[in-house]
């Protein structure tokens, strides 16, 4: 169950519920947060934000970047890209 619990000037916040967790698990949980320092509560936060969102996740910036990379441009090339840029401003949408 995941309730969305809200309060005026402040940011949404979910509550999660996990219903039938087995014993074993909920002991390796208190386990594992008490070898990192904090709370059950806090270990199953760190666990879920790790799974959802790795940090060796691949950014757009970085790919662009290798990509640039692997073509292997000189500054010969980077200057006749630029010269042969359309520096004119795009034409705005008509909705008519």
């Amino acid at each position: 169950m995941i309730a969305i619990n809200e309060s005026k000037g402040a940011y949404l916040m979910a509550t999660l519920t996990v219903r039938n967790l087995p014993d074993e698990v909920h002991r390796a949980l208190r386990l594992r947060a008490a070898e990192h320092g904090r709370s059950t509560e806090a270990e199953v936060r760190d666990i879920l934000t790790t799974a959802v969102r790795p940090q060796a996740r691949l950014k757009l910036g970085d790919a662009l970047t290798a990509l640039g990379r692997s073509f292997d441009l000189d500054e010969e090339d980077v200057q006749a890209l630029t010269q042969a840029r359309d520096t004119e401003p795009a034409e705005p949408m008509r909705f008519e």
